[in-house]
């Protein structure tokens, strides 16, 4: 497997991991103020999920043009 095909290969679990992430943050929202004490933890998970998600997507780009 090439390195864009891995690459591209580990962008879709990052996706999907921000994706649920987003999710997480979302439904807490839904419940508050129930459980208010997680929302740092919660948000923390979805913006290093996030950040790793952009930081691959810029490597792959990077990758591309090369």
């Amino acid at each position: 497997m090439s390195d864009v095909e891995a690459l591209k290969a580990e962008l879709k679990k990052l996706s999907a991991k921000a994706t649920q992430s987003k999710m997480d943050l979302h439904d807490l929202s839904e419940e508050l103020p129930i459980n208010w004490q997680q929302i740092m933890d919660v948000a923390q998970k979805a913006h290093d999920a996030f950040a790793e998600l952009e930081k691959k997507r810029a490597e792959l780009k990077s990758l591309e043009a090369a």
